[in-house]
């Protein structure tokens, strides 16, 4: 038995939002005092940082859990399979429903029963729940599904990432020009065919780590809105997934027992395009080897970083065929790999 990834699809919000949108901003340091540098030499110094030109804000109608439920029907449809005999629906995500305006989080119920009543899925032993993982949320769902099937539990899964991180954004942070939204999901199965998963590997750090990324308030000190925003210590972030991702990633390979001469392409998470690249670069050089070309696509330049959802959508959009000189074939061996609030990291080696 194999256990395969039969169906995928995914939901890329309409509006976009370019990185010339935010020179009207007064952007703050954390402690409200302003920066020292007009906004477009700001933005020209986060583009150089993290490869972002845009990023995609679903509209203002929609929640996270419209997001999942459209890429969903897509899986759906795509690996031609009955909704009512799916056994679980895991949804990843971190902030729930957010609507437009509101300073409030709506998680009851689950994203994942939402999801379910949006699917029209009446079948009562087909369970919806919700995963807390941070940016590597779906891989780590990938992961349960997989374990649910190998225990013999479950034959089909739905696993979706979806978030909606524009609702959550300090508009005088910096920051704030990483994140976006989006949503991607995929079916797992017991397959006969070959491949599948054949390695994972996950980890958390919370000794010292576990509020590099946390909720805070808006940098702007005369303010009097009380909402909490999405915060984050970028350097302490940069340096731990620089030494630890690595060895996560190693790790898992070692334990596949496939060759890294044999991968051929890398999905990590988008969370920022120099830091990707030293990651991945870094992991080659445990091998000795230097990273080879055109190795790790990257969506993060027009998408944004929409935490959950960029893996998922990623390999569905390589897989359409549209990403430029990127392309993944039946029997192609790739690596799965992200890292993020918790500090969590986690791999799987993956097998088309």
């Amino acid at each position: 038995m194999n256990i395969k990834i039969t169906g995928r699809g995914s939901y890329i919000p309409a509006n976009i939002e370019k990185n010339e949108d935010f020179y009207n901003h007064e952007f703050l340091n954390s402690d409200g005092s302003s920066i020292k540098a007009p906004n477009e030499v700001i933005v020209k110094k986060f583009k150089a940082i993290t490869g972002i030109d845009e990023r995609r804000y679903a509209k203002k109608h929609l929640n996270t859990s419209d997001l999942a439920s459209f890429a969903a029907e897509k899986a759906i449809e795509n690996a031609k399979i009955d909704r009512e005999e799916l056994d679980y629906i895991i949804v990843a995500h971190n902030y729930g429903n957010v609507s437009h305006d509101s300073i409030q989080s709506d998680t009851v119920p689950s994203i994942a029963t939402r999801v379910k009543h949006l699917l029209r899925i009446k079948n009562p032993k087909c369970v919806g729940y919700d995963l807390l993982f941070g940016c590597p949320g779906w891989v780590e769902g990938v992961i349960q599904a997989n374990a649910f099937i190998k225990s013999g539990i479950a034959k089909k899964c739905l696993v979706i990432g979806a978030e909606t991180l524009s609702r959550i954004l300090d508009p005088h942070d910096r920051d704030s020009m990483i994140y976006s939204d989006g949503a991607g999901a995929v079916i797992i199965e017991s397959t006969d065919d070959e491949g599948g998963i054949i390695a994972h590997e996950s980890a958390t750090h919370a000794f010292d780590e576990a509020h590099f990324i946390y909720f805070g308030e808006t940098n702007s000190q005369d303010s009097e809105d009380d909402r909490r925003y999405i915060k984050m210590y970028g350097r302490k972030i940069y340096e731990f997934a620089l030494t630890n991702v690595p060895l996560a990633m190693k790790s898992c390979l070692d334990k596949s027992g496939v060759n890294i001469s044999d991968v051929k392409k890398i999905l990590i998470h988008q969370a920022n395009e120099k830091m990707d690249e030293a990651i991945v670069k870094r992991f080659y050089q445990l091998y000795n080897m230097e990273m080879p070309e055109n190795i790790m696509p990257m969506s993060i330049g027009k998408l944004g970083n929409s935490s959950v959802a960029t893996i998922p959508t990623l390999y569905d959009i390589i897989l359409n065929g549209n990403m430029e000189n990127q392309e993944i074939n039946k029997g192609d061996v790739i690596i799965f790999a992200s890292v993020g609030a918790g500090m969590n990291i986690n791999a799987i080696v993956y097998k088309q």
